[in-house]
């Protein structure tokens, strides 16, 4: 059960990467797109939780933590492409599963057995082959801290989101804790950049600041349902398994990149492609 909300979850995320990916070729201010991203997965959360009437328990503040992980790891993964290479931000992004199945074993004592380790393993290679599929040299090396960051705070989020279903936190009225954290955070960004620069970020070309805003909410729906996704998955299975399977999301936006854009596969990321595949399979005959 934890693999199909796993690859539920990556798939999820992975919508959410393609429209990330459209909105980097726009002019826009990224704050106020994440803003409104992190606002609808509050209010889709708070709808819900209403709904479904959960108690709202002290534990559905750890929610909070989430945003906080989550906004710092958005921060630095935008910091990191700003300054320094892509392709290298971007394997330092995909590896949060392996911080995720140290610490798990550190304080939850959460263990692989061999089959689990070795599909584990060939997945984090696909990943990292597929990601590592640009020129990284010793002489080029910016913005490997903020992707380091990233990545660890990544991590932390995964970490945080397993730490809830072992405290049985509220689904949604936890969710909503995390996203209503993450637009405040993102809304004071927001904030300060039109202090700073008056008016000039009001709007970029067609993109006003109320265009991008509802266009972060459209983002926002793939965005929560991919974290309830993600959460049913650490309720069922180890942290570190779901956080690799869910990591692959990288994957749809390559195949999104390929047969929408028509960019073409290098031999690299064709291995790396059939090596996630081969690890997804060897977990789906482990969880059998």
């Amino acid at each position: 059960m934890w693999l199909m909300y796993s690859v539920l979850a990556a798939f999820s995320f992975g919508l959410r990467g393609i429209l990330y990916h459209w909105t980097s070729q726009q002019s826009l201010n990224r704050n106020v797109l994440l803003c409104g991203t992190f606002f609808m997965g509050a209010l889709i959360s708070g709808i819900c939780a209403i709904l479904l009437q959960q108690s709202w328990t002290l534990t559905a503040l750890i929610g909070c933590q989430m945003g906080l992980f989550s906004f710092g790891a958005n921060a630095s993964m935008f910091k990191g492409f700003a300054v320094g290479k892509a392709s290298l931000v971007a394997i330092l992004t995909g590896l949060p599963s392996v911080i995720v199945v140290f610490v798990a074993y550190l304080i939850w004592d959460e263990r692989l057995n061999m089959m689990q380790f070795l599909a584990f393993f060939i997945i984090v290679i696909g990943i990292l082959v597929v990601r590592y599929s640009n020129d990284i040299t010793l002489k080029n090396l910016q913005g490997a801290g903020w992707g380091a960051l990233a990545m660890i705070l990544f991590a932390g989020n995964d970490l945080t989101g397993k730490w809830t279903t072992l405290v049985s936190a509220p689904l949604f009225p936890t969710l909503f804790c995390m996203f209503a954290t993450g637009t405040v955070c993102f809304g004071l960004w927001w904030l300060k950049d039109q202090k700073q620069e008056g008016n000039q970020q009001a709007a970029k070309g067609n993109w006003t600041e109320r265009r991008t805003f509802l266009f972060g909410m459209i983002v926002g729906i793939t965005n929560v349902v991919g974290m309830i996704f993600i959460l049913h998955g650490f309720d069922h299975g180890k942290a570190g398994l779901v956080s690799a399977v869910v990591a692959l999301n990288v994957l749809i936006v390559l195949l999104y990149t390929r047969f929408v854009l028509k960019d073409r596969f290098s031999r690299m990321e064709q291995s790396g492609l059939a090596l996630a595949f081969i690890g997804i399979l060897m977990m789906k005959l482990v969880a059998s």
